[in-house]
């Protein structure tokens, strides 16, 4: 049966898959819930949303989005308070940055009503979903694909929109190794950098196997020119700390507008933490390693929330970092994060969304 809500058709599953949801057991990104949102651009005119059951999507072999990438997402998460009440965490921040990413890949502007408004019903639908836990959450994915059936370079005419909904837990089990790569790049000046877009994630995919095959988590990128400076890493911007102050490399076209990193720096200035945003260059911070003045390097992003570094490796060296206390300032961010997007403490930022 389909009913109209909000402007959005909706039919629901007639067997819900919830028993598989195990909340102390759950792996990022393989289980999704009962439902999905699609909604269609045509011609530059948005067509009805509708919520459908999760499954598979039938495509056509010339699908534009195939051939010539236009394809964008966003990751963003969703709480429980101890009332069972549903909260997202700045919503619109990501409603913001999934169209700045749309105008920079040519693709069509979504609206607020089918992004947000989306969102607030699937998660209605499929609040049952929402984990409780220390470091559970809902993973929302939000994305957007080229669905014009044409072998042609320019820009698709359709788009389809979409968001699944994944419940996740932590996403490293222990902190992260990762090296410093300086032969190959994630992003140049001018380029796609800033965006959210799928072509990003797959070019990185090589120099990670590489680096994997070396024993390490992740990357941790550097400028593409010079390769002296530090930008950010795979799944995270990237935050160090010295001296007591945390240190970050300023955005531009080349990295992405983290909104996690975004909300650190907020919270670590209303906790009289200095903060400076700036070039942060390679050596600077393996010198301070190697004296110990640099104490933290964290990574900061919706998948991994804060999520401090265990060795940095650099020209066949691995820089132990110091083990994190509940004193550390990684510890003491995510502490006051979580507690705000579980609504355990006063939002005092406007951060919290209830659905």
């Amino acid at each position: 049966m389909e009913t109209a809500t909000m402007n959005i058709k909706i039919r629901r599953t007639e067997q819900s898959r919830i028993n598989q949801l195990d909340p102390n057991n759950i792996a990022f990104g393989t289980l999704f819930t009962d439902h999905m949102l699609v909604a269609d651009c045509v011609n530059g005119v948005w067509q009805t949303p509708e919520i459908v059951p999760y499954g598979d999507i039938a495509y056509n072999p010339a699908l534009a989005s195939l051939h010539y990438g236009q394809s964008i997402f966003e990751g963003m998460k969703a709480f429980k308070n101890e009332d069972d009440e549903v909260l997202m965490f700045r919503p619109l921040e990501n409603f913001k940055r999934f169209n700045i990413s749309a105008e920079r890949m040519c693709m069509a502007q979504v609206p607020e009503e089918i992004f947000i408004g989306g969102l607030e019903e699937l998660l209605r639908i499929d609040a049952a979903w929402v984990p409780k836990g220390e470091d559970n959450s809902l993973y929302l994915r939000p994305f957007m694909f080229a669905s014009d059936v044409y072998l042609g370079v320019r820009p698709s005419q359709n788009y389809r929109f979409m968001i699944i909904m994944s419940p996740a837990g932590k996403y490293y089990s222990t902190p992260p190794k990762v090296k410093v790569e300086t032969e190959f790049i994630r992003a140049a000046p001018g380029g796609v950098g800033y965006a959210k877009c799928a072509g990003n994630y797959a070019s990185s995919l090589y120099p990670a196997k590489l680096a994997a095959e070396q024993g390490y988590t992740q990357l941790l990128w550097t400028d593409a020119i010079e390769h002296k400076y530090f930008e950010e890493s795979g799944t995270m911007n990237v935050m160090f700390v010295k001296e007591g102050k945390i240190i970050t490399p300023a955005v531009s076209t080349t990295i992405l507008k983290g909104i996690t990193r975004d909300t650190l720096i907020q919270l670590a200035k209303s906790m009289d933490i200095e903060v400076e945003e700036r070039k942060v260059p390679v050596v600077e911070i393996i010198e301070g390693i190697a004296d110990g003045s640099v104490t933290e390097v964290f990574g900061a992003g919706t998948a991994v929330v804060v999520s401090p570094f265990a060795a940095i490796g650099f020209e066949g060296n691995d820089y132990v970092l110091p083990a994190i206390t509940h004193d550390s300032v990684s510890s003491k961010l995510k502490d006051a994060l979580n507690a705000i997007r579980t609504g355990k403490v006063a939002d005092t930022f406007g951060w919290v969304w209830k659905v």
